[in-house]
C-alpha cells in the first residue's frame, strides 16, 4: 500500500509512501488518498489531519510516466465535473474534497506541480527549511487542474500568484513563509512533528466552534462583505450561546493572561433530521442540543446548483454539533 493512516487520539496522519518516485501521484495513490481523507471526515472521533509524504518528499506532482501513457481526447473525461452532484475524484486524489475538518500539510523536499496544489488544498502548511514549491509543470505544458489557479491567488494575492504560475520558478521555504504560501518553517526532518503538534493543539479546543469559524472563513469567498457577515452570523450564532460556559470558566480564573492550558472541549455527534425549505431559501435543522425547535440556518442556495447540494451542506453542518 502506498497510503497508510496513523492515528493518535483525535489526530490522523495520512502518509503517502511512494518515495521511490518522490511521492509522485499515480492513480492507485490518488484513489487511496481520496478514500483516506473521506474516512477522516466521516469519523466523529477524528478532529484534525496531518498530510505527510514519507521519504523526504511531499509530492513531486502527477506521475508524468503515467500521464505519457494517456492517449485520446477522452482520456481525462473521468475527471469532468458533472452539471449536478458532487465532483469525481481529482487526478491528484483529494484536491476537490471540501472537508469539514482541518488538514495540515507537512512539507519536506519538493511540493511541486500537482504536489504544490495538494499542499495548497490543506488549511495550513508546515515546510522544512530545505523544502520548496513551484509550478514545475510549466516546463512541459501541463496546466494546473487540481486547484492551483484557484487557491494560489487566494493565499498570496493575484500578482504573486501570476509570477509563480507563469514563470514556474522554484519557491524556497523562506520565500513561501514571507509571501503567505506557508505558515511555519522548521528544521529539516521536523515538518511532521510540528504539524502533529499543531494538530493536537487544534483538536483540544471546543471543536464545534473550531469548525464553525473555519467554515465561515472558507464560505466567504465570492460574497459581498454584507453577505459574508450575514453568513458568519447565522453560521456561528449557536456557538456564542455555547461560549457562555467558556466565559464562566474565564470568570472563574481560567485562561487569564492568554493562558491556553485546560481548554479541552468535546465533540458530540448527533443523528439530526434535516429539512429543507427551498421557497424560504433556508435550511432548518432540529434537535441540536440547546437549539430550540425550528432554529434556522440561513444558507445562500445560490451557491448550490441543486437542492441536494444544499441538503448535503446541511448534513455536513449537522456533524459539527
Amino acid at each position: 500500500m502506498t497510503v497508510r493512516i496513523e492515528k493518535d487520539g483525535a489526530v490522523w496522519t495520512v502518509i503517502h509512501s511512494r518515495h521511490e518516485a518522490r511521492n509522485a501521484m499515480d492513480p492507485d495513490s490518488a484513489e487511496a488518498l481520496y478514500d483516506a481523507f473521506r474516512a477522516f471526515d466521516a469519523d466523529d472521533s477524528a478532529r484534525t489531519a496531518v498530510f505527510w509524504g514519507e521519504g523526504g518528499a511531499f509530492c513531486a506532482g502527477w506521475d508524468l510516466r503515467h500521464a505519457a501513457s494517456l492517449s485520446g481526447a477522452d482520456a481525462l473525461d473521468p475527471f469532468d465535473f458533472p452539471e449536478e452532484g458532487e465532483p469525481p475524484m481529482a487526478a491528484m486524489g483529494p484536491s476537490r474534497l471540501d472537508l469539514s475538518k482541518p488538514v495540515i500539510a507537512a512539507v519536506a523536499g519538493p511540493a511541486v506541480a500537482g504536489g504544490m496544489e495538494l499542499a495548497m488544498w490543506a488549511d495550513m502548511r508546515v515546510m522544512e527549511e530545505t523544502a520548496f514549491m513551484g509550478v514545475y509543470c510549466r516546463r512541459w505544458g501541463v496546466p494546473l487542474i487540481d486547484g492551483g489557479t484557484v487557491r494560489l491567488p487566494r493565499l498570496v494575492g493575484e500578482g504573486r500568484a501570476m509570477d509563480l504560475i507563469l514563470t514556474g520558478r522554484r519557491v524556497d521555504a523562506e520565500e513561501a513563509l514571507r509571501i503567505g504560501l506557508c505558515e511555519y518553517v522548521v528544521l529539516e526532518g521536523a515538518a511532521r512533528e510540528k504539524a502533529e503538534e499543531l494538530a493536537h493543539n487544534i483538536a483540544r479546543f471546543p471543536y464545534s466552534c473550531v469548525q464553525a469559524d473555519r467554515r465561515s472563513a472558507r464560505m466567504q469567498h465570492g460574497l459581498s462583505e454584507q453577505d459574508a457577515l450575514r453568513q458568519e452570523w447565522w453560521n456561528s450564532k449557536i456557538e456564542v450561546t455555547r461560549g457562555v460556559e467558556g466565559a464562566a470558566r474565564f470568570a472563574a480564573g481560567k485562561g487569564r493572561g492568554g493562558d491556553f492550558g485546560d481548554v479541552e472541549g468535546s465533540l458530540t455527534a448527533s443523528n439530526v433530521p434535516v429539512q429543507t425549505d427551498v421557497e424560504a431559501r433556508e435550511i432548518t435543522i432540529n434537535g441540536l442540543f440547546e437549539l430550540e425547535e425550528g432554529q434556522r440556518w440561513i444558507v445562500p442556495l445560490k451557491r448550490f446548483s441543486t437542492e441536494s447540494h444544499a441538503i448535503r451542506f446541511a448534513r455536513d453542518k449537522r456533524r459539527l454539533y
